[in-house]
């Protein structure tokens, strides 16, 4: 992974030191640490970095100041890859971080990721998530796909797909790349990418759409 200058928000100063610790020891440079939305809004207008990584709730309001950031700062920059951490499976965070919105030009080009906490001490599920967001990926922390599988408010276009095909997209939302879908699954290769065809085709996203695997993503999180 090539090293990356980061922005980092997050209002605990201990959390703080430690995921600017990890990131530098992983090559990545911190160019600033915030401890408030504003300041990060702020920080990344100076130094535009290649990654934001923002926890949800922050001052000055101490509720989803960071998350009302986040979404501020992809609709000034919709290229800029932000990665978002939370201490607890939020749903209706997780739907308007990743919301297909046309009033938002570009807002799926640039990297987007959901993830808890708990996951940044799984060092290698953590920097491999960075990894992805930064390329431009999309990455939703397994356990907020879990909750939101639960859930029974399927729109008519997600209820299209068979139960197997409903379980590679929810892979696919996690960040899993074809092969690792193959081995979670079991499926050969060709399985697959048969699976993926048939998600994209009945989600009515063509090869003209661009990147669909990321639409997919999209769609499918916006109608849980």
């Amino acid at each position: 992974m090539p090293a990356l200058r980061i922005v980092l928000a997050e209002d605990s100063a201990l959390v703080r030191a430690g995921i600017e610790e990890l990131l530098t020891k992983f090559g990545h440079e911190v160019v600033r640490s915030v401890a408030d939305a504003d300041a990060l809004v702020t920080a990344v207008e100076e130094c535009r970095p290649d990654l934001v990584i923002t926890d949800v709730q922050m001052p000055p309001g101490h509720g989803d100041d960071g998350l009302r950031a986040a979404l501020r700062l992809r609709q000034d920059h919709p290229d800029l890859p932000v990665l978002v951490i939370s201490q607890y499976v939020a749903k209706a965070y997780a739907k308007e971080l990743f919301s297909l919105d046309g009033s938002t030009p570009g807002v799926t080009r640039g990297g987007l990721g959901y993830l808890l906490k708990d996951r940044i001490g799984e060092l290698s599920e953590f920097v491999a998530a960075i990894g992805s967001v930064a390329a431009g990926g999309i990455v939703i922390d397994p356990q907020v796909v879990r909750h939101l599988l639960t859930e029974r408010d399927r729109s008519t276009r997600t209820q299209l797909l068979s139960a197997r095909e409903s379980e590679v997209l929810a892979l696919m939302a996690t960040g899993h790349s074809n092969a690792m879908i193959r081995d979670e699954l079991h499926l050969s290769e060709g399985a697959v990418a048969k699976h993926i065809g048939n998600i994209f085709t009945k989600l009515g996203f063509s090869p003209d759409d661009g990147n669909r695997r990321v639409l997919a993503v999209l769609a499918y999180l916006r109608d849980v």
